[in-house]
């Protein structure tokens, strides 16, 4: 390249990162959660679609501006909503501590906590057919878990999803890889709740692990078509009815035999179940399940 096209190239870079930098001063004066956001999702949209060596002068750009970032929002703790000290760590160490992390023994489907270890199913997939192969959780779902989950969904603290990515990827690598799947599904959750919230916490996490693994990721393979009806009043073959009433496959290529479906929380295990009956429903063979949290001990 000489230095005429170098010069061309960097002011129609710089260019792109005027628009940029309004972002930042956006930033700057509102001084929110949600304007870092909208200044990060605004660099994405500007660099997309350039040319390799614009990519590489605006991946340089790009990491500069999120230093500039960090000095004005600096990470904070998913557990305390507190300043990460140090700054590299995605968590406090001391709140690190205080998650409840699953510990064997656990059920060989839901791979919730075991009281006894004689046990090889807890109560939940002793009483009901499973038709997921199993499923791995990083977290027992206690006060913790429940404040931190909560402040992503309500708060808007998607970035907490940081750490949950990098814990997971970290401590079941391996036994993810041996599941052996074609592609990440994250769990749907409904449009207008997606409009209302403005995300969908699973898709998130599905993208940050299969990003880190190299798995494929089909964001639309499952669809929430449909509103549910609470949950609370019914009966959990009501309440299985009602969730497979709600899901539908989306696009879904003919050569995915074999899935993981990514969601934040596993509860009684109603939504994962009512999905792999769609998913097998439509050709899918196995499917099996990853969850930042699922209930308590059985």
């Amino acid at each position: 390249m000489n230095l005429v096209d170098l010069s061309r190239l960097s002011e129609k870079v710089l260019g792109k990162f005027r628009l940029v930098f309004r972002f930042v001063a956006e930033c700057m004066v509102e001084k929110s959660e949600k304007a870092k956001i909208k200044c990060l999702r605004g660099v994405k949209e500007i660099i997309l679609g350039n040319s390799r060596k614009e990519q590489v002068m605006c991946d340089f750009f790009r990491e500069e501006i999120r230093r500039v970032l960090d000095v004005l929002y600096p990470p904070c703790c998913p557990v305390c909503d507190e300043i990460v000290v140090p700054k590299e760590q995605l968590i406090c160490q001391t709140c690190f501590e205080k998650l409840s992390f699953v510990k064997q023994p656990v059920c060989k489907k839901c791979g919730k906590e075991l009281f006894d270890s004689t046990m090889e199913y807890c109560s939940d997939c002793s009483r009901h057919r499973r038709s997921f192969e199993y499923g791995l959780a990083l977290l027992n779902y206690d006060e913790h878990a429940q404040h931190s989950m909560t402040r992503i969904k309500y708060k808007n603290k998607r970035q907490y999803l940081d750490f949950y990515i990098e814990a997971i990827c970290r401590r079941y690598q391996k036994q993810i890889r041996q599941m052996n799947a074609d592609a990440l599904i994250p769990v749907p959750i409904h449009s207008s709740r997606r409009r209302k919230r403005g995300f969908n916490q699973a898709e998130i996490l599905a993208s940050g692990i299969g990003g880190q693994l190299g798995i494929p990721v089909l964001k639309n393979g499952l669809l929430r078509n449909k509103k549910t009806i609470p949950q609370k009043q019914l009966s959990p073959a009501e309440r299985l009815k009602n969730l497979e009433q709600a899901f539908t496959t989306g696009i879904l290529p003919e050569n995915v035999k074999s899935v993981i479906l990514i969601d934040d929380i596993y509860t009684t295990g109603s939504t994962i179940e009512a999905c792999t009956r769609v998913l097998k429903r439509a050709g899918v063979e196995s499917v099996y399940f990853v969850a930042i949290c699922i209930g308590m001990k059985s």
